[in-house]
């Protein structure tokens, strides 16, 4: 009726408003939720590398603020057990400094720092991690293909939501036994593609299991003992003693080398030689072993660096070590830089031993002239430092101070230049002249004596 007419509108009113309160705080709250914001992976594209022993991955990630927020750090997670080295560049191919974060809970994360801050990041995570990669089976024998099974994260595992991610898989072999399928994937020889997959969670999980053939052999340096002995005189001598093993296959039941030089495919995985590279001004090389000296060895001399091709005197098979010394010269002037008494030796910290070599534990020692002082030295990345010591060699007084530091885990992207500054009196140069000069002095001071002294037996007549 119209009497009651104004208490139905005092009622639609009193519902309108209430509408209007909860709009307006969803409203609020969405508004808090935009303004908060979070960090999302648009686009992931991973390739990685299973053609060696090493498990070698690209990442390009583009990430976003979905407030629109400049993006100043990233958490990266890592799920490679054995992370030997990472690098990350920008979409201008320059370098994003990083640090590693403390384990949590067993699992390895670094945070980028950005140069410059955008609501939109680009950049690229490379990284090698040295034992992705295991023999299966474990145990083959002589004419045997290897077989090899890689095991690791479908998904890039990420504490961020990926809206797009593809990964491209190259192998060494297109003789694939198995590998994980989820759709959408393909695989045309030696190449798998996974992907793309939409709207992967954070921290999302799931095996990507590969069974293939690689034929290479999977040699591991387990020790490096690299010496650096620095002359004045101009001079550098560098001598490396190497003990590696073949991680691969090993090797089931007896060796025929008949069968070995008669078959072609006969130890196809096994380590026959392989290539080390030299400074182009390498002289007086020396390749030894316990036996003796190796003649199974060429050296090529390229434009910017020596060819060594050593040659073991047995093939390495799965399971099998050898040990070797390998020693060389180089001028200091090359490597050496002074002002007055300051002096600066720059080198590299490992050289290349062999391709996609893995080294797990390396010892650099760097023994300087008697009499250095004030000794600093930089390494292009993390190292654990020895106690300093020293050493006498000839004509030595209060010995040499050797420098010496231990790095584990390496592969050939650790390849790079330490500095170390330390303090040389010129003066202390003559020394040693001073040393033979008196000890040359004393030996005709003494042969003079001696030949002025009669030591014969003669008989004197006495007078009455």
């Amino acid at each position: 009726t119209v009497r009651d007419f104004p208490m139905y509108v005092s009622k639609f009113e009193a519902s309108m408003a209430t509408n209007f309160v909860i709009y307006l705080a969803l409203g609020a709250l969405l508004c808090l939720a935009t303004a908060n914001g979070e960090i999302v992976n648009t686009n992931v594209e991973r390739t990685l590398d299973l053609t060696s022993q090493l498990v070698k991955t690209t990442t390009k990630i583009s990430a976003e603020d979905s407030a629109g927020k400049p993006i100043v750090e990233y958490v990266f997670f890592t799920s490679e057990p054995s992370l030997a080295y990472i690098d990350v560049k920008d979409a201008s191919d320059k370098s994003v400094p990083f640090k590693r974060n403390e384990p949590v809970k067993g699992e390895q994360s670094f945070t980028f720092t950005f140069p410059r801050a955008a609501a939109k990041q680009t950049f690229i995570v490379e990284t090698v991690a040295s034992k992705g990669i295991r023999p299966h089976p474990e145990e083959i024998r002589q004419n045997d293909k290897q077989f090899v099974k890689y095991t690791g994260n479908l998904h890039l595992y990420s504490k961020y939501r990926t809206n797009s991610q593809k990964t491209n898989v190259k192998l060494s072999s297109s003789n694939i036994l198995s590998h994980t399928q989820v759709k959408p994937f393909s695989v045309s020889s030696n190449k798998i593609t996974l992907g793309p997959y939409e709207n992967v969670e954070a921290f999302s999980q799931e095996p990507l299991v590969i069974h293939y053939e690689n034929s290479a052999p999977f040699v591991t340096v387990n020790t490096l003992e690299r010496t650096l002995e620095i002359s004045h005189w101009g001079n550098i001598a560098v001598q490396e003693s190497i003990q590696m093993t073949h991680t691969g296959a090993k090797l089931k039941g007896s060796f025929s080398r008949y069968d070995f030089q008669k078959e072609g495919r006969s130890g196809l995985a096994a380590l026959k030689s392989y290539k080390t590279y030299l400074p182009a001004s390498a002289s007086g090389v020396y390749y030894r072993d316990t036996n003796g000296n190796i003649s199974t060895s060429n050296m090529n001399a390229v434009r910017d660096f020596i060819e060594l091709e050593l040659r073991p005197r047995f093939p390495l098979f799965g399971g099998w070590k050898t040990q070797y010394t390998l020693g060389y010269n180089v001028p200091s002037y090359e490597y050496m830089f002074n002002d007055g008494n300051k002096y600066q030796l720059k080198m590299h910290l490992i050289d290349h031993i062999y391709d996609n070599m893995a080294i797990d534990e390396a010892t650099i020692k760097i023994i300087l002239p008697e009499g250095s002082s004030d000794i600093r030295l930089s390494t292009p990345y993390s190292i654990s430092r020895l106690p300093n010591e020293l050493v006498h060699t000839y004509l030595d007084t209060i010995g040499r101070p050797v420098v010496s530091f231990s790095k584990s885990n390496l592969v050939e992207s650790h390849i790079s230049d330490f500095t170390l500054h330390y303090s040389f009196s010129k003066t202390s140069m003559l020394q040693e002249p001073l040393l033979v000069s008196g000890f040359i002095y004393i030996i005709f001071l003494f042969t003079i004596v001696f030949l002025r002294l009669d030591f014969s037996i003669t008989s004197h007549a006495h007078k009455e």
